[in-house]
């Protein structure tokens, strides 16, 4: 089962450089554990094709395609490669593995999403799917070395415009259901939310755009517990002039 972006030579050629992008970022993160090649292979796979294999168990949709395309896998495997020899070099392209890292979030979050749809999906769960192909990937490498997640290591915008990407899909196959649009139209509509993904990863990057954490309070407002803590204080305070009165001898003070 295709969807739109798959007709596109294109995008399926952004799609093959994002999994060699993601490939290279999963081996660097063994390459700093100090793991060996093995490892490193195997983490690039991970991250490249793990969403992906998540998403098809998931959709019942077997074997799934990362261990039954040759090129994904064969991509990714060539990325471990590179990763071995060039990790010196890589690290420092930081920023164009970031376009290219923003381009997958995007491309993977649309065609996610757009598959779990035409497997007969509801939005709410191809819109979890669709986020599962984006981000499960480097999720599971993550825990298999032992990482704090991306997802919630990096605190720039990274699951937000996936999900944004989702919902925007849901909506667009919707209109094409309803007949709002064509099979043209909805290939132009699926790249703009790539555009839209990828506009804001990069912008949150560039410009250091991070979601607020907990509302900071020193107050708190809770009538029950006040009450229990103004009666503990006059229970206290009663204590504390009772000692006072009490000579350390222990003995009664003489009333004349």
């Amino acid at each position: 089962m295709q969807v739109a972006l798959e007709n596109n030579i294109v995008f399926v050629v952004i799609d093959y450089l994002a999994i060699l992008c993601w490939g290279l970022s999963g081996g660097l993160a063994a390459i700093r554990k100090g793991y060996d090649i093995f490892t490193i292979m195997l983490c690039g796979w991970l991250t490249a094709l793990g969403g992906g294999l998540v998403r098809d168990v998931m959709l019942s949709a077997l074997p799934p395609v990362g261990i039954t395309d040759k090129g994904y896998v064969l991509t990714t495997l060539f990325s471990g490669v590179i990763a071995v020899v060039a990790h010196p070099e890589i690290t420092k392209l930081k920023w164009t593995m970031t376009v290219i890292d923003a381009l997958g979030l995007g491309l993977f979050a649309v065609n996610g999403t757009a598959k779990a749809l035409a497997y007969g999906s509801s939005g709410m769960t191809a819109v979890f799917l669709g986020m599962f192909t984006a981000l499960a990937g480097g999720l599971i490498r993550d825990l298999f070395i032992g990482d704090v997640p991306m997802i919630i290591r990096d605190k720039h915008l990274y699951a937000v415009p996936s999900f944004i990407g989702c919902i925007l899909t849901v909506l667009v196959w919707r209109g094409v259901r309803y007949g709002w649009f064509d099979m043209r139209s909805e290939m132009l509509l699926d790249v703009l939310i790539v555009i839209i993904v990828v506009a804001l990863r990069l912008l949150s990057v560039g410009f250091n755009v991070t979601l607020p954490g907990a509302i900071e309070r020193r107050h708190v407002y809770l009538p029950s517990e006040n009450r229990h803590i103004q009666q503990s204080g006059g229970r206290g305070n009663a204590n504390t002039v009772d000692d006072e009165d009490t000579p350390q001898d222990g003995s009664r003070l003489s009333q004349g």
